[in-house]
Formats: C-alpha cells, structure tokens, sequence
C-alpha cells in the first residue's frame, strides 16, 4: 500500500474520481437529455406506438378479439420497449463512438460499467414514459387493467427494456455505426413479426409459439400479455433474464470507445 507524501488538500483541483453513484447519475442525466433532444429519436419511441395504438384500436384491422384494446396495449408496449431500448440505443450508441464522443468518455474516470449503467438508466426513464402515456391513451380508448395486472406489467416492462438494452448496446458497441444502423432496423422487423406471433390467432401450431418465445420480442409480449391478466410466464421470465445476462455480460466485455 502506497502513502501520499502530501496532505490532503496541498493541490487544488485535486484530480480524484467522484463516487461511483454520482458518476452514475451524472451521466444518466446526459445520456436522457440527449434522448428528449433527439427528434428522430421521439420519432421512434413516441410517434410510431401511439399511432399503432389508435390505429389498431379504432381500424377494423386484423382478428384481434372481440375488445381489442386489450390485445393492441400489451402489443404496441413490446414496440415501444423494442425501439426505445434496442433500435434507438444500438444507433445512438454507434454513431456516438463514430464521432468520437465515447472515445472522450473513455479518456474520464468514467468507468466502462458507468457508461453502460447511466445508457441503460436513461433508456429505462423514457420507457416509463412511454409506459405512462400510451397506458393513458389506452385507457381513453377502453382499456380498463386490474392493479395487480398494472404491477406485474410494469416489472415484466422494466426485465424487457434492460434485455433490450443489453443487446442494443452490445450492437451498438462492438460494430460500425454503418452496419449498426443497418442491422439494428433489420432486426426490429424481424423481431416484430415474431413477437407478432404472440398475438395472431391461437389456431396457429404450438410449437411456432414456443420457438417465438424464445426470442427477447416474443417472450416479452407473451409475458407482459399474462401479467397484464395477473398471470406470471415464469419461462419468458427466465428467457428474458438469459437474454439479458448474456448481452450484458458480453457488451461490458467487448464494448469499444471507438
């Protein structure tokens, strides 16, 4: 153990680390600032579910049961968590390191795991928001959910958006912004029409349900769907945190400042 040959206090500034939890905080107020700033952004996580909402809703489309707007919120909610905390973050997060705004991130005391935690932080405020209004419209247009079912969707929301982000920024950090920009929209719809499965009729095989509930989409609207009804998908859990544990294990390992 080394000691200071001088007291504390002989330099000014002195140049230390802040703690981690202001570190934190700190940076997962940038990273929601620049989240609220970004018109594309809002595009993505507002514009596009709530106009799926009241298009679902009010549009004779699709068999989607006798009171629709019970099927359409658990749908659109996998949207908005989808895009906000996978699409959005894997482009944000690219297209920073392109520019160079990770690389001075790296060069503070800012740890990896802090850059990582304050992204995911940032994301989570948004999605409840997001949660927040598209439950308000939902309810202006009939949808009436038990307290308990309210709960249980919230915690199964809060697992989803940080699988989602997990694998948006294990994405988004590791690749260039090019091919993340253009992977990330490629996999949206492929994981939209599998979590759309969840959703169609129940005539369809049982075994093309439970392969698309192995997919982060697909285990997310099958399990949001049941805990909106009071009912707990321990198995979509368990995918969902697997998901979660894996890309987050592997972006804190391999994300890249440049």
């Amino acid at each position: 153990m080394t000691t200071s040959r001088f007291d504390s206090g002989t330099f000014t500034p002195d140049p230390t680390p802040n703690a981690a939890h202001t570190m934190l905080v700190a940076q997962t107020r940038l990273e929601l600032i620049l989240l609220l700033r970004n018109g594309e952004q809002l595009l993505l996580t507002m514009f596009i579910p709530i106009t799926l909402l009241i298009g679902l809703c009010l549009l004779p489309l699709g068999n989607l049961g006798d009171h629709r707007v019970d099927t359409v919120v658990p749908a659109v909610m996998m949207v908005a968590v989808m895009s906000t905390a996978f699409t959005g973050q894997a482009i944000a997060v690219g297209f920073d390191r392109r520019y160079g705004a990770l690389k001075r991130l790296g060069a503070t005391a800012l740890p990896r795991w802090g850059i990582i935690a304050g992204k995911s932080s940032a994301v989570l405020i948004v999605v409840v928001l997001q949660a927040v209004l598209l439950g308000a419209i939902g309810f202006a247009l009939g949808w009436r959910p038990s307290i308990a079912g309210l709960a249980l969707g919230a915690v199964v929301i809060a697992l989803g958006t940080v699988t989602f982000a997990a694998m948006g920024l294990l994405l988004g950090g590791t690749l260039k912004a090019e091919i993340v920009l253009a992977l990330a929209n490629i996999l949206w719809f492929i994981m939209l029409g599998i979590g759309s499965v969840i959703f169609a009729s129940d005539d369809l095989p049982s075994a093309l349900r439970f392969i698309a509930r192995l997919i982060p989409s697909g285990a997310l609207a099958e399990t949001l769907q049941q805990a909106l009804k009071e009912s707990i998908d321990w198995v979509g859990v368990a995918v969902l945190a697997a998901w979660a544990a894996v890309c987050g294990w592997l972006a804190a390992r391999t994300f890249k400042f440049t």
